[in-house]
C-alpha cells in the first residue's frame, strides 16, 4: 500500500513556533523561575516554610473548600446545560449568555457583590443570618464564591455534550421499554461522564488558585478560613520570597498531582465506556 503523504496546513512552522514560544514565555519561565526561588533555601528551610501548622491548616482548608465547590459546580452546572439545551423559553438565549459572566467579570467585584449580600444587614443576609446561616466571612461564603467562578467551566464543557445527543438513542430507549429515568441514567448519563469530569477538573482548578474574590468574603483567620494563596501574598508582603514561593511550588505539585489523578480518571472512564 502506497504510503500517504503527511500534509499539514500552511505556515505551520510559523504557528508551531509561536505556540512553542507563548508556552515557553507564559508557562515554563514563570514556574522555573518559581523553582529556582526555592532552590535558594536548604531542605530543613523549605520544610520550615512549608510544615507550619499555619501552613498545613491553609492547604487543609483550600483544598476542601475547591474540592466542596467543584462538586457543587458539576450539579448545578449539569442541570443548567441540560435547561439550556433541551427546553425552549423565554430569553433563554439571554441565560445562556449570562452563564459567561463570571468570565468577564472582576473576582474582586463578585467578592465584594457577595460580601455586602451575605452580611448581616444585607438584602439575603437579614434572612439567612437569623437562621444560623453565614453566608459571608465564613467557609461557607468562600464556597459560593468559588462555586460563582467555577460553574461556567462546568456549563460549557457539558452543553456542546449535550447539543450532539441524537435523539434517536432516545427513541430506540423508548421503544425498548424504558422509563425516561432509566433512558436517562442508562442512555445519555454514561456519554455526558467525561464532559462532567472535565468540567469538575477545570472548576476544581480554577477554585485553588482564586484569590480576588476570596479575599473579600473570608475572614483571613490563621487556622480557619485563611486560604493558601493569600498566605503566600502574606509572604510576598513580608519580602520573604522564598518562602512564598515555596508555599507556591508546594500548591503547584498537589494541584498538579490532582489534575493528573483526574485526567487518568477521565481515560479510564472513556475506555471502559462506563
Amino acid at each position: 500500500m502506497a504510503r500517504v503523504p503527511r500534509r499539514i496546513l500552511p505556515g505551520f512552522r510559523l504557528t508551531l513556533g509561536f505556540t512553542l514560544s507563548y508556552l515557553g514565555v507564559m508557562v515554563l519561565i514563570p514556574l522555573v523561575a518559581c523553582l529556582v526561588r526555592v532552590s535558594s533555601l536548604t531542605w530543613p528551610q523549605f520544610w520550615g516554610a512549608v510544615w507550619t501548622p499555619r501552613v498545613r491548616a491553609a492547604f487543609l482548608f483550600s483544598f476542601e473548600v475547591s474540592l466542596s465547590a467543584a462538586v457543587i459546580s458539576v450539579l448545578l452546572g449539569t442541570l443548567i446545560a441540560w435547561v439550556l439545551v433541551r427546553y425552549d423559553f423565554p430569553f433563554r438565549r439571554f441565560f445562556d449568555s449570562m452563564v459567561d459572566l463570571p468570565f468577564a467579570l472582576p473576582t474582586a467585584v463578585a467578592g465584594l457583590v457577595y460580601s455586602s449580600l451575605y452580611v448581616e444587614s444585607g438584602w439575603l443576609g437579614r434572612f439567612l443570618v437569623p437562621l444560623g446561616i453565614n453566608g459571608a466571612y465564613s467557609p461557607l461564603a468562600v464556597v459560593l464564591v468559588l462555586v460563582f467562578v467555577g460553574m461556567p467551566f462546568v456549563v460549557r464543557t457539558v452543553q456542546p455534550v449535550l447539543e450532539t445527543f441524537d435523539g434517536e438513542m432516545e427513541e430506540a430507549a423508548h421503544l425498548l421499554g424504558a422509563n425516561r429515568w432509566q433512558t436517562f441514567w442508562r442512555v445519555l448519563f454514561p456519554n455526558m461522564i467525561p464532559a462532567a469530569i472535565a468540567g469538575f477538573t477545570l472548576a476544581f482548578a480554577r477554585a485553588l488558585g482564586e484569590y480576588g474574590s476570596v479575599v473579600f468574603v473570608s475572614s483571613n483567620m490563621p487556622f480557619k478560613t485563611e486560604i493558601a494563596p493569600v498566605l503566600i501574598v502574606s509572604r510576598l508582603e513580608e519580602y520573604a520570597y522564598p518562602e512564598a514561593s515555596a508555599i507556591a511550588a508546594v500548591l503547584l505539585g498537589c494541584s498538579f498531582a490532582t489534575l493528573v489523578l483526574i485526567n487518568a480518571l477521565d481515560r479510564w472512564v472513556r475506555q471502559n465506556g462506563t
